[in-house]
């Protein structure tokens, strides 16, 4: 089985899913959008004769990744498209256009159930999965000697830049500052910017809670990255949050600053890490690659063969 995947950036869990995919024998070649996010229309316009090269190939399925790169896949009537939206391209600015692209692909994929009900049309719910075997606990003060932090202080992690609007950092720095204002010893705030996605594992086995303020979310990995390595979380509830949290404690979904606040005192005085690993085993990568190749076979009308007598493709990404 061939497919072709079409993306606008290849985020660390995109490239999770050619992995697994390539692993169980599918042949990927994927074709980016160029440049960098925000993109201005020249960047697909450049994009679409890169598409059009790149399906005079006989690939079985068109994957396309995020809403804006649908029209793109379905421009070509020959190969049946699967569309996977990832939260802000259907509930942000131009949800309208990934609604009208899902009603002519053979399949949609939605991340979560909030997201099922604003499509407005037929979709599998399968968010991103999680490798398991690389987001695992390890000993926090080994882990924090790795990543060379003050065995003594408490550690908050906030996983992204803070250019990133929609993660809302200011709103996580206000909890922060107002928590130092009341917290007996050394407290950190780590925003991680630039660090390889190999190494988050260890940043999270160093750290004694995840703060997540998204302002809006599909169905974040960092999330079920957190919950593989036991680490507690307080976060706004948004996207799928709140049913992966279920159950998980120490941790809590927040309405409020007030509640942020509140929650991030109430864990880091508890001072145990979570049980979330027990909860996340639905959410491996396997798990997902394998629900992935059923809708592509059944879209497609082609079975996998035997992945031992595949010759596997690595990603070709056209970035120009």
């Amino acid at each position: 089985m061939r497919v072709l995947n079409l993306v606008t950036t290849p985020e660390h869990f995109f490239a999770e899913q050619v992995r697994i995919l390539e692993r169980n024998g599918v042949r990927v070649e994927t074709v980016s959008v160029p440049g960098d996010a925000p993109r201005s229309a020249s960047a697909y316009l450049r994009f679409y004769p890169q598409v059009l090269r790149a399906t005079t190939e006989p690939y079985d399925v068109i994957h396309a990744n995020y809403g804006l790169t649908a029209p793109f896949g379905l421009a070509q009537p020959q190969r049946p498209v699967v569309l996977s939206l990832w939260g802000g391209d259907l509930l942000g600015k131009y949800h309208w256009l990934s609604k009208r692209c899902a009603r002519h692909c053979a399949e949609t994929i939605v991340m979560t159930e909030q997201m099922n009900q604003a499509l407005e049309t037929p979709a599998t719910v399968l968010p991103h999965g999680v490798d398991l075997e690389r987001f695992s606990p390890e000993p926090q003060q080994a882990a924090q000697r790795a990543v060379g932090w003050e065995p003594t202080a408490t550690h908050i992690l906030f996983p992204y830049s803070p250019n990133r609007t929609v993660k809302n950092y200011p709103l996580a720095k206000q909890v922060f500052d107002h928590l130092g204002e009341h917290h007996d010893g050394s407290l950190e705030l780590h925003v991680l910017e630039g660090v390889d996605h190999d190494r988050m594992s260890t940043y999270m086995s160093a750290a004694d809670l995840l703060l997540f303020t998204s302002h809006r979310e599909g169905s974040p990995n960092v999330i079920k990255e957190a919950l593989a390595c036991n680490l507690p979380i307080v976060a706004t509830d948004v996207g799928d949050v709140r049913a992966r949290l279920e159950g998980v404690s120490p941790s809590a979904v927040c309405q409020s600053k007030d509640e942020l606040l509140h929650a991030t005192r109430e864990i880091l005085a508890d001072g145990r890490r979570s049980n979330g690993r027990e909860t996340i085993s639905e959410m491996s990568l396997e798990r997902m690659g394998q629900q992935l190749i059923e809708i592509y076979e059944s879209v497609s009308g082609t079975t996998l063969e035997d992945p031992s007598s595949r010759t596997r493709q690595s990603i070709r990404t056209e970035t120009s």
